[in-house]
């Protein structure tokens, strides 16, 4: 048997529409409505965050972060090259000069023992992605952080529903930022939600959320009137968006354990791979837990990560590789202080995502592993 495979297949729960007619029905599709309430509601009741504000992107989240921490040209931004371009990007808008740290070896995380050697004087805040929703190692990130006086923002972009250390990713740093891409496991095709944990920034995100205004407290009846009394931008997503996003977190525990059981799937039938050397799967240190949201493999270098991806697509599965460094990036490189990152470039010339998504079965999981044993039976 042959299956045509995609990367993924964005995974309806079957009560969006009925949730967005609801939204049209209240006559209010704007923004921060009921359902965008309900959502603010889920995440505080299930994870305990202290404030939550849907966005409509983690870009979007991630650059509420950037103003909230002032950040300034001269400003310096520790974060990891092996990420996507919205963790970065959202720091050069404001003028910052990214240092880059490098992943480590066991998996892309930001190596955290690199971290205060980067410090400086100019150093503003440390930004740390939960690759694959595997977190970073948190104690020792917060311990460096608080010794030099730093914001920790979380990029859990990858990361909704895993903890560290039994507490939620996104619930740690200053900042969280979360993503509800298409790609994810919980989705609204784009949106996304910043986290504030610092009771400090509870207003002035409000403030920036709503385009510099303080709209929010007028509704609330706080004030008489609103008016312009910060910068800010059009950050709240449409009713529709949240309504769309309320249907899927009221189903997050089945959509877990349906990708928890294809992740388990995929491990099984590939660990011979990784027993014979020929590739190594996701590493999980003992802080952090496993939320499937991608499944990915090592392989021993580019020629080989290269040919595994077009022996898989003309056999109809599509399988992809991921971020480019962004310390080579053509637009930063001429702005690069010249430090080696090998395991950033190792893990951009490696490392290959396989399909993940609900309506994947586990029969389809298995003719893709049938297919990776072939492959690398024949090299």
């Amino acid at each position: 048997m042959t299956y045509k495979i995609p990367f993924n297949k964005p995974f309806l729960t079957g009560r969006e529409l009925i949730y967005i007619n609801d939204a049209i029905q209240t006559g209010k599709i704007s923004g921060n409505g009921k359902f965008t309430g309900l959502c603010h509601d889920f995440f505080r009741n299930k994870y305990g965050f202290k404030k939550c504000l849907l966005t409509t992107s983690c870009t979007d989240a991630l650059e509420m972060s950037a103003i909230l921490i002032n950040t300034s040209p001269g400003d310096e931004i520790i974060l990891p090259s092996y990420t996507f371009v919205s963790t970065a990007n959202a720091f050069v808008l404001r003028g910052a000069k990214l240092v880059f740290c490098d992943s480590l070896n066991t998996e892309p995380d930001i190596d955290a023992g690199k971290i205060e050697s980067l410090i400086t004087a100019r150093t503003k805040a440390i930004v740390v992605v939960h690759y694959a929703g595997v977190s970073c190692d948190m104690d020792k990130i917060m311990v460096i952080a608080e010794k030099h006086n730093l914001f920790v923002i979380e990029d859990v972009a990858q990361g909704i529903d895993s903890f560290y250390n039994n507490k939620p990713l996104g619930s740690i740093g200053h900042l969280s930022c979360f993503s509800f891409h298409e790609t994810k496991n919980i989705m609204s095709g784009e949106g996304g939600m910043l986290v504030i944990n610092s009771n400090s920034f509870f207003e002035r995100a409000e403030i920036i959320w709503e385009k510099g205004t303080n709209r929010a407290s007028f509704y609330r009846g706080e004030v008489d009137k609103y008016g312009w009394v910060d910068i800010g931008s059009s950050y709240l997503p449409s009713e529709i968006i949240a309504a769309f996003l309320y249907a899927q977190l009221e189903n997050l525990p089945s959509i877990q354990k349906k990708r928890l059981l294809l992740w388990n799937t995929y491990h099984k039938e590939l660990k011979e791979l990784e027993n014979s050397g020929d590739i190594k799967l996701p590493h999980f240190p003992d802080y952090s837990t496993n939320n499937a949201h991608m499944f990915y493999i090592i392989c021993k270098d580019l020629t080989c990560r290269t040919q595994l991806i077009e022996y898989l697509k003309k056999n109809s599965v599509y399988a992809v590789f991921h971020y480019l460094p962004l310390h080579l990036s053509p637009f930063y490189f001429s702005n690069n202080d010249g430090r080696e990152l090998p395991q950033s470039i190792r893990y951009s010339e490696c490392l290959v995502r396989l399909p993940m998504f609900y309506e994947l079965s586990t029969e389809e999981v298995s003719w893709i592993c049938e297919l990776i044993r072939v492959f690398f039976r024949k090299q």
